[in-house]
C-alpha cells in the first residue's frame, strides 16, 4: 500500500479505508489548486482561503463525490465556485460607500432649533382650542386620525377637516411671527 500515489488510492477505493484519503490529495494537488485560485481571485491569501474553504467542504461531506475519480474534479469547481463568491463579496464591499459623517449638533443649531420651537407654541396658542388640539394629538402624540376621533368624540371627517384648516391657520400664524421678527 506504501508505494502507491494519491491518485492510485483515490481512484481504487477499497472496502476497508476511505475512498478519498484528503491528507493525500490535499498533498498532492493543494498546489495547483492555489495557483488556479491566484488566477481567479489575484490575491495569494485568498487563493490559499479558497483552496483550504474546498478542502474543508469536502471534508465535512466526504459522501459528496460517490466517484473517487472525480475528487480532483469535484475540488476544482468547488475552487471555482468559491472564489466566484469571494470577488462577489469583495465587489460588494467596494462599493458600499459609508454615510458620511454628520458633526452633532452645536449650541447654536440647539439655540435655532429652541427659537424654532418657540415659535411654533406661541403660533399654536393662537388657534381656535379644537385645532390646537387636533394638531397636538396628531403630530405631537402621533395618534391615528381615528385614534383622535375617539378622544376628542367626534367623527374622523371633523378630525381631517379641522387638521386641515388648523395648519393653515397655523402657517399664517407661523408667517405673521417670522415677519414681525424681520422688521425688527
Amino acid at each position: 500500500m506504501g508505494t502507491r500515489n494519491a491518485e492510485d488510492r483515490l481512484a481504487t477505493g477499497s472496502g476497508t479505508e476511505p475512498a478519498v484519503d484528503i491528507t493525500d490529495l490535499y498533498a498532492a494537488h493543494r498546489l495547483q489548486l492555489v495557483r488556479m485560485a491566484v488566477l481567479l481571485v489575484d490575491d495569494f491569501g485568498a487563493a490559499e482561503d479558497v483552496v483550504q474553504d474546498a478542502f474543508a467542504a469536502l471534508a465535512r461531506r466526504p459522501d459528496a463525490v460517490r466517484d473517487p475519480s472525480k475528487t480532483l474534479a469535484y475540488l476544482r469547481v468547488s475552487v471555482l465556485n468559491t472564489a466566484r463568491s469571494a470577488l462577489r463579496r469583495r465587489r460588494t464591499a467596494r462599493a458600499y460607500a459609508p454615510p458620511d459623517d454628520v458633526a452633532p449638533p452645536g449650541p447654536e443649531d440647539a439655540a435655532v432649533l429652541a427659537e424654532e420651537h418657540r415659535e411654533v407654541i406661541v403660533a399654536l396658542h393662537t388657534l381656535a382650542p379644537r385645532q390646537r388640539e387636533v394638531l397636538v394629538l396628531r403630530y405631537w402624540s402621533n395618534l391615528s386620525e381615528a385614534e383622535i376621533a375617539r378622544t376628542l368624540e367626534i367623527s374622523t371627517g371633523t378630525v381631517k377637516s379641522t387638521a386641515s384648516r388648523a395648519l393653515v391657520a397655523l402657517e399664517k400664524a407661523m408667517s405673521g411671527t417670522t415677519a414681525g421678527k424681520e422688521e425688527r
